[in-house]
């Protein structure tokens, strides 16, 4: 973990031209006067693939920001088992219901190697008592977090083992390269989308030889979407 001291994140030093302070998604619309405020350290921190981050009911130390890579929400049921409540992408904030709970309410895990900058609470709420641009910008976030965690159950938990499996191969579409998708390990697909592993396998196998969809780089798990038709709810396939 690098401590990176605000002033020198805000001139882009520091590998934080690549982090991008300036248009971090909470700081995008404060300036210099407002970052004068922060007196704690922002932590630059880089997580493995399958290290987590914080586990479900942690004492809040911050909020981050997702600068690279995936990390998945998780929860676990009563007989043990895993459902993964929503993927986060580069520039989505993690551990937001921290600002009102000081806790976390499920358990983070990195699904690729993720990099963030982790923010002390003390420093958010600091920040949004004196500038109402700040504040503004979490309710913004926090309204966005609910509208897509409400959105991700809505649809890869509904419909058939194909339709769930179809449409969480659309959701994690590529922003830059909307033909290509990032798929998972099965046991996570199944976690999301409710269906055991064997059915992810068989359904993600079917779209193959439908022509849906193929492998462009299987230890990644990276495929093109080659017909998206097929991947639709209307689609017979």
């Amino acid at each position: 973990m690098i401590p990176i001291q605000t002033e020198s994140a805000w001139r882009g030093t520091a590998d934080c031209k690549t982090c991008g302070i300036r248009d971090m998604v909470l700081f995008s619309d404060l300036n210099e006067q407002d970052l004068s405020l922060i007196h704690a350290p922002i932590d630059d921190m880089t997580f493995d693939a399958g290290d987590t981050l914080y586990l479900e009911g942690a004492l809040a130390s911050g909020v981050f920001t997702l600068r690279s890579g995936l990390l998945k929400l998780v929860r676990f049921t009563p007989d043990g088992r895993q459902r993964i409540l929503r993927i986060l992408r580069p520039g989505d904030v993690v551990g937001i219901e921290a600002l009102a709970t000081n806790r976390y309410d499920s358990e983070a895990v990195a699904m690729t190697e993720a990099s963030l900058c982790r923010i002390p609470t003390d420093v958010i709420h600091r920040l949004s008592q004196h500038s109402p641009r700040l504040h503004w910008r979490l309710l913004q976030k926090w309204h966005q977090a609910l509208r897509e965690a409400d959105d991700w159950l809505a649809s890869i938990n509904f419909g058939t083992a194909r339709q769930r499996v179809a449409s969480l191969v659309l959701k994690m579409r590529h922003a830059s390269d909307p033909e290509l998708t990032t798929l998972f390990s099965r046991e996570d697909m199944g976690a999301m989308t409710d269906l055991k592993l064997e059915t992810v396998s068989r359904e993600i196998s079917a779209m193959v030889r439908l022509g849906a969809i193929k492998p462009v780089n299987r230890q990644t798990r990276l495929y093109r979407i080659v017909d998206e038709a097929l991947l639709r709810p209307t689609a017979t396939c």
